[in-house]
């Protein structure tokens, strides 16, 4: 049976430096098989994986000799890191190793949907010429409210500085004597929905922060403001900005992240065909570059835990 078991993708170079003349099961398919998974972690040491596979309940059941779990981005809610802890079991994140390309695909949200020309490949192709309706606007001079003020905001306040945008965020556990706020105003969640022409997220899920962006919060926004969220699916009320994009109220939208995935049927037909809603499938974080730097942090974590 396998000393480690890896059942999202990674960097293959990656496994194959850190994990030097162990056994390893890398299986990217073993996510959608909950029997073959629960089966291969039952002799495992280690166990890697991304944002799909739920170390929780029976999985962790099943691997009895469990030591350390790797966690192929920065996010947590789909391990349950208490339950972890209670058996011994260490857990370790890929802190910062993604923060670059999230940092890049909500600027690249927010110049798309401000500019708005980009949506017109069809209508071009037909024969029209729609200039006028397509005049979107400049980021330049734009505010951009950033809702959390960890390491991947501040990347993307940096960039967005460089752009010509002012920052503004919220974040009640960032001291107030920290360095980051010589950066950003500090503001309240009410005041920089208000206030803000693009608001991006980036926190993580709580109950605190489960549909924190509710239809009310979102009537707060401004009517042609624009909403990013590559943090996590349950923090925005999905149906809640489906009419708030269909009726006029938000300028436009980019999901990254859902509160189940993958879409089911049924809110997939709820989110079809919205005005101004792009969506990706939780790829925010990986890029080729980033791949690299989160599999090869990940793996040597494991490594040099499993080593003593």
């Amino acid at each position: 049976m396998p000393e480690i078991v890896i059942s999202e993708f990674m960097d293959e170079a990656a496994i194959r430096e850190a994990f030097a003349g162990r056994d390893v099961l890398y299986d990217p398919q073993l996510v959608d098989d909950a029997t073959r998974l629960h089966d291969a972690v039952r002799d495992a040491r280690a166990l890697i994986v991304r944002n799909r596979t739920q170390v929780r309940g029976t999985l962790l059941d099943a691997a009895v000799k469990l030591e350390v779990v790797g966690r192929l981005g920065v996010g947590l809610d789909n391990i349950d890191v208490t339950a972890c802890a209670a058996r011994g079991v260490a857990v370790y994140p890929a802190s910062g190793a993604n923060d670059l390309a999230v940092a890049e695909y909500v600027i690249t949200a927010a110049l798309v949907l401000l500019r708005r020309a980009w949506f017109a490949t069809g209508r071009v192709t037909a024969g029209e010429w729609p200039r006028t309706a397509l005049m979107g606007r400049e980021i330049a001079g734009k505010r951009l409210g950033l809702v959390g003020y960890g390491s991947i905001a501040r990347v993307t306040a940096r960039m967005a500085r460089g752009l010509g945008m002012s920052i503004a965020a919220c974040d009640p556990l960032l001291p107030a004597d920290h360095p980051a706020w010589a950066g950003a105003e500090p503001q309240t969640l009410p005041d920089l929905l208000r206030g803000s022409d693009v608001v991006s997220l980036h926190v993580p899920l709580t109950e605190t922060t489960r549909n924190m962006l509710d239809a009310g919060a979102l009537a707060l926004m401004k009517p042609d403001a624009i909403l990013i969220n590559a943090a996590r699916g349950g923090i925005v009320d999905e149906m809640a900005l489906c009419e708030a994009l269909r009726s006029g109220r938000l300028g436009g939208a980019a999901l990254d992240v859902f509160e189940r995935e993958p879409v089911d049927a049924t809110t997939g037909a709820r989110l079809a065909q919205v005005p101004n809603l792009i969506l990706t499938p939780h790829i925010a974080g990986v890029t080729d570059e980033s791949n690299v730097r989160v599999s090869s942090v990940t793996a040597q974590a494991v490594a040099r835990h499993l080593r003593g």
